[in-house]
């Protein structure tokens, strides 16, 4: 999608994406929102490195043009916004946990990784949490 967004000269075009989760993890009623710290870590380190852009290259077509990967090059979140909740509140079902902001092309590369750090943070927090709970609710009694 990137390179059809580069090819199409939308590269400028900004748009918005809202994160959240359609409903809590194990039947629950609420979640507690985790993840933004590592989430705030990509998007300050996000580029693409020379191997990155070597890999690209040998798995793309050779279609695709030298000029696109000098584009990739010198891409990163400088240009992005985020808008989000405080790590650690509870939160609920399709209530945006944040909100993204930039350039089409960025944020669509953005969205899968983002996706994936909530998502791993949310479940490991919950069952580190389930995992104390029951520890020491077995020693308590």
């Amino acid at each position: 999608m990137a390179y059809a967004y580069w090819k199409s000269g939308r590269v400028k075009d900004v748009a918005v994406f809202d994160l959240f989760f359609r409903q809590n993890p194990f039947q629950g009623e609420f979640t507690i929102f985790a993840g933004l710290e590592e989430c705030l870590k990509f998007l300050q380190n996000f580029h693409y490195s020379d191997s990155d852009i070597n890999y690209l290259k040998s798995t793309l077509p050779a279609s695709v043009e030298e000029d696109f990967y000098v584009f990739l090059k010198q891409l990163n979140a400088e240009s992005v916004t985020v808008y989000a909740i405080e790590e650690g509140s509870v939160v609920f079902p399709r209530v945006p946990l944040m909100r993204v902001e930039g350039p089409l092309i960025i944020v669509q590369l953005l969205e899968t990784t983002l996706l994936t750090l909530v998502n791993y943070a949310r479940y490991f927090h919950i069952y580190t949490f389930l995992f104390y709970f029951t520890f020491k609710f077995s020693f308590v009694s």
